[in-house]
């Protein structure tokens, strides 16, 4: 267990070489929090994710599942785990690819992210024994749980969301947006935020079409924020500057996104 008393917020978090400068205050801010790895299994493989929750609590938390991108469950996913702890939510930085599978470059990442776009049964399927870990503690207030995702990540929170997880607010950071079941979208119990970058190639136009025609069809609530100039990974300082990659950093954008998401948290899952 690590016990983190020093100041962590959303203004700078250091991770690794890179320095997200994210500047969002609140009263939050020094709130002394613990962040622990969290072991667990799923049909008897290995699987390790990070806990981050406030040292003290008033009783029961909101919780909320931080979906990792295509690379696995690192150092960007557990900060913004951490950045929830400290605005008082139990966050669980989950694991979908199995303990110590992490990619190390793109050429890795597409083979550990392939077989779940491919099968989204399996996919929703380690989201939802996740989510099973998470409402189990008992600092968390099972009937107010979210989920959030980055990319594959966000992806991952819409399946799971279309599987009927009780979620009341599931956030997707330029995430994907397809589904080969559609029609599953009537069993989304909660609200929905997605935050989308205009250029983004990766997800394009037909797709948030498509998404919007799924959810539209059983009256599904949800909020779609478009912010032109962005494109893929608008919030990951690791994605470089390069727009004609299609992936980069947007640094007022990823300001601008935090706190759609900060906002979207507070009413669904606060008092």
């Amino acid at each position: 267990m690590i016990r983190a008393t020093k100041k962590i917020s959303l203004a700078a978090i250091l991770l690794g070489a890179a320095t997200i400068a994210v500047q969002a205050q609140t009263r939050d801010e020094d709130r002394e929090i613990i962040t622990q790895t969290f072991a667990y299994k799923i049909d008897g493989a290995d699987y390790e994710g990070v806990i981050s929750r406030p040292a003290k609590l008033d009783g029961r938390a909101p919780g909320v599942l931080v979906v990792h991108d295509w690379t696995g469950c690192g150092e960007f996913v557990q900060a913004r785990a951490m950045n929830l702890a400290q605005r008082g939510y139990v966050a669980f930085a989950i694991d979908v690819y199995g303990k110590g599978k992490r990619a190390k470059n793109s050429t890795e990442a597409g083979a550990l992210a392939a077989p779940f776009y491919k099968d989204r049964a399996l996919l929703r399927a380690r989201g939802q024994a996740a989510l099973a870990e998470l409402v189990k503690r008992d600092d968390v207030d099972p009937k107010r749980v979210g989920a959030m995702g980055f990319c594959f990540g966000g992806g991952a929170v819409l399946e799971l969301a279309r599987s009927g997880a009780d979620l009341r607010a599931v956030v997707t950071f330029h995430g994907t947006l397809n589904t080969p079941n559609p029609g599953d979208a009537k069993n989304v119990k909660g609200r929905l935020l997605v935050l989308h970058g205009a250029l983004d190639p990766i997800v394009p136009p037909a797709d948030v079409a498509a998404f919007m025609t799924e959810m539209n069809a059983f009256k599904i609530p949800y909020r779609l924020v478009v912010y032109p100039g962005a494109v893929h990974a608008f919030t990951n300082p690791d994605a470089g500057s390069d727009l004609s990659k299609g992936a980069a950093y947007n640094l007022e954008v990823a300001v601008a996104a935090y706190r759609e998401m900060q906002r979207f948290f507070e009413l669904t899952l606060t008092p």
